[in-house]
């Protein structure tokens, strides 16, 4: 259920894409987060006809967007999207062809966001603490051994963390920052702490 009502959503977005620009179409699929309601898995139990909860539309499209994000090069992921329909055309698939499908398209592990955000409804929530000029993250509300890089701004300076659950630490490339904005197109929660 969610391979058709994720991309049907997303699908939305990218019209408004087309027709006003990326912005408008970010706009749009960031909208739809305010009808998530998180109540229970995207993906139900297999075998007794449960459809997972209707979160597979506007969380699932949010999902896609993300990794949109994540790949971060849009060619390749319009050539993802594209050979999606070129391989499965009018096949019945499963959820896990089409995400070792682009996977193995993006060269990107993302198996722990398609399980985070598939299989649990859980938010992932990055942690984060300034010590002087260095910044320590991790992920929590997240499955065990989640993983998946962010684009973070301090100040103006964007940056991509590769979180992972456990602590870790960069150097600021400006010193004196104290505020970490996650850019709007990732789909998760932030808290900033005084200590680790």
């Amino acid at each position: 259920m969610w391979i058709h009502e994720s991309f049907a959503n997303y699908a939305e977005a990218l019209y408004v894409e087309c027709q006003y620009g990326k912005q408008a179409g970010e706009d749009y699929v960031i909208g739809c987060r305010r009808l998530i309601r998180n109540d229970r898995p995207i993906i139900g139990h297999y075998g007794v006809n449960d459809e997972g909860s209707e979160d597979m539309y506007y969380k699932g499209g949010n999902m896609l967007n993300m990794i949109r994000h994540i790949i971060g090069n849009d060619s390749l992921w319009r050539a993802i999207l594209r050979g999606l329909n070129q391989t499965f055309w009018h096949q019945t698939v499963t959820s896990r062809q089409i995400e070792q499908y682009i996977i193995q398209k993006s060269k990107s592990d993302l198996q722990p966001v398609f399980d985070q955000y598939l299989r649990t409804t859980q938010i992932p929530e990055l942690e984060y603490v300034f010590r002087n000029d260095t910044l320590w993250y991790r992920w929590t509300n997240v499955i065990p051994d989640f993983h998946m890089p962010v684009r973070v701004f301090t100040g103006n300076h964007p940056l991509v963390l590769h979180a992972t659950t456990n602590w870790q630490q960069i150097t600021l490339p400006v010193s004196g920052v104290d505020v970490l904005k996650i850019d709007r197109n990732f789909y998760v929660n932030s808290r900033k702490l005084t200590q680790m």
